[in-house]
């Protein structure tokens, strides 16, 4: 076998979201890479389909909800150990800010920041995480990078899970734990089709990025093998950018 230090060969990888989009994207990049999939969603449809396209043994799926940890336990109480989590599970939303509420914050932040940060403390309570693990947030350019109208619920999760993310990599390198985010910019997945916004608005929002396109899911998940693999060993604390040159305007 040619050397591939991008390989996930003998690694077990936890991806959430992983029914739809770039979750999905990813689990399938990491089966493809060698990798042993434990895929968690909450849409069991979706898992199954998921599950029926990945290569190789051994995948498993649970259906799972961030926003509640009763429904963790089965995850959590599995005979396993994990390499690396792919934490790519997410909502938007869309409210201009004299008309934001607590609900929407509680909503808001229980999928993008409070779930997906207290399922990886109870995988590293549990003892799931292995020596050597490599942890990836999906956060995006929205809020770290850049802002846009009506986005300031979503923008503060994802900014949080940046803060997060960087401090759990100095907490957890005693373990050689790693951790790190991907900043994506936009990524044609079904997040970004909602009763707000036309096909019109996103072919006319495409033509500002350099690059003339949104980002595909399987940029995303390129980006996440990346950092899941051996390649990225010497990378924690930090937020990898796939954003198509869109924050350097």
């Amino acid at each position: 076998m040619s050397f591939n230090p991008f390989s996930l060969d003998g690694k077990t990888i936890v991806v959430t979201g992983a029914a739809s989009g770039m979750g999905r994207a990813t689990a399938i990049a990491c089966s493809k890479m060698g990798g042993r999939v434990i895929a968690i969603d909450l849409n069991e449809e979706g898992l199954r389909s998921t599950l029926s396209e990945l290569e190789g043994p051994g995948h498993l799926s649970y259906v799972v909800n961030l926003a509640d940890e009763g429904t963790w336990e089965q995850v959590l109480s599995a005979d396993m150990t994990v390499d690396g989590v792919a934490s790519c599970a997410g909502i938007a939303n869309m409210s201009p800010f004299s008309f934001i509420s607590k609900t929407e914050f509680d909503k808001v932040f229980s999928v993008n920041f409070f779930g997906p940060v207290l399922f990886v403390k109870s995988l590293l309570k549990q003892k799931k995480l292995t020596k050597g693990a490599s942890i990836v947030f999906v956060s995006s350019v929205d809020g770290p990078k850049v802002v846009h109208a009506g986005n300031s619920v979503y923008s503060a999760s994802k900014s949080a899970l940046v803060g997060m993310a960087r401090n759990m990599a100095i907490d957890l390198a005693p373990k050689k734990i790693r951790v790190n985010c991907i900043l994506p910019g936009t990524t044609d997945t079904p997040l970004i089709r909602t009763a707000n916004v036309t096909e019109e608005d996103l072919l006319q929002n495409m033509k500002s990025f350099p690059l003339k396109r949104f980002g595909t899911p399987e940029d995303m998940a390129y980006a996440i093998v990346y950092l899941l693999s051996d390649a990225s060993s010497f990378v924690t604390g930090t937020e990898l950018v796939v954003d198509g040159g869109y924050s350097l305007l």
